[in-house]
């Protein structure tokens, strides 16, 4: 039997109320990999946000801990749902839905469903296997606009009875500033089903929707070329980064243990290679552009990053400049970033 949370937890993924998911999922994380049965498919929240075309909704659950490796009674994992609605719907759904799953989980794309298909096998095919009866849950919203409507009432009113029956739980203990009274929602409410109604019957009186053009396989093509750029232009940014640190690096040094100023350094002043990582995430900066394929100047290199942090010789050097509220922290510091050159100096002999 299914929790209230886990109930509330679908009803805002079908709505798409992601505020209130969000203090859901604060408090209640083991729901998010727990399937629900939809048919003859036992889906995942991430499944069904995928299906719904909720790109915003998928990357809150990804942030959350949602996995995208989970299969369902199919063997599709959210990366399958993902790619057949690349095929189905194309425009932005690959940049928006598919790229971000895939970017967060790289392993599912070499996970296979029972029909022994890949996701990057599904981009640029079409759903003819699927029955009428999947089609509705997973389009349920375009098929029948009412229940979905009749939906988010009940979602609504189930809403309102956990608040005022006792019954809700920590996460709603949240006071707002703006709390929106029963005659409010109820104008709101009645104010939503007219605009409903009307761009409903605006619909019907355009005449039946025409069926968006599937993808063909030049335009596959083009989206995974598309992606391989992308991908290419975030690792080239991420090097610029790396580069740019070590750079301010090498500076802050030749400023700081250069200097002849009397003035007191704080921990913040110390030219580190990484002021918020741990020693081996400093001493990989500071080494960032050396090859190590070429072990002299390797070694050479990591030397002489030996001697600038060697804590005796940096007490000698600045010893005097410390400020007493952070001389213990910096001098911890320098032993555990001097620490972490001797171990690759080791290694590189």
């Amino acid at each position: 039997m299914a929790w209230g949370y886990q109930r509330r937890l679908w009803r805002y993924v079908d709505s798409g109320r992601r505020r209130k998911l969000r203090r859901l999922l604060q408090h209640h994380r083991e729901a998010l990999n727990l399937g629900e049965a939809v048919g003859h498919k036992t889906r995942t929240p991430l499944h069904r946000s995928c299906a719904r075309l909720d790109h915003k909704t998928a990357t809150l659950l990804l942030m959350y801990g949602a996995d995208p490796c989970i299969p369902d009674q199919r063997g599709d994992t959210a990366l399958h749902v993902a790619a057949r609605q690349v095929a189905r719907k194309g425009g932005t759904v690959y940049e928006d839905l598919f790229v971000p799953l895939r970017k967060h989980s790289p392993s599912a794309m070499s996970i296979r469903n029972r029909d022994g298909k890949l996701p990057g096998d599904l981009l640029g095919q079409a759903e003819d296997k699927w029955g009428p009866q999947e089609a509705f849950e997973e389009n349920a919203t375009e098929c029948d606009p009412d229940r979905e409507w009749h939906r988010k009432l009940l979602g609504e009113w189930e809403d309102e009875n956990w608040e005022t029956s006792w019954q809700y739980e920590e996460d709603f203990y949240t006071s707002s500033s703006s709390t929106e009274t029963y005659e409010d929602w109820a104008d709101r409410i009645a104010r939503e089903y007219k605009q409903k109604h009307r761009r409903r019957e605006e619909i019907h009186q355009q005449g039946p929707k025409t069926e968006p053009p599937k993808p063909s396989l030049k335009l596959r093509h083009a989206l995974e070329e598309e992606h391989f750029q992308y991908e290419k232009r975030a690792q080239a940014k991420e090097e610029e980064l790396k580069e740019a640190k070590r750079q301010r690096y090498e500076e802050g040094c030749s400023r700081v243990f250069s200097a002849s100023s009397s003035c007191p350094l704080h921990y913040a002043d110390i030219p580190w290679p990484c002021s918020k990582g741990t020693p081996e995430e400093m001493a990989a900066v500071a080494l960032h552009g050396t090859d190590p394929s070429d072990r002299v100047a390797y070694r050479r290199f990591v030397r002489r990053q030996q001697a600038l942090w060697h804590p005796d010789k940096f007490v000698q050097r600045c010893g005097t400049r410390l400020a007493e509220q952070d001389r213990r922290r910096i001098l911890d510091t320098v032993t555990a970033l001097s620490q972490s050159f001797n171990r690759l100096a080791e290694a590189a002999k």
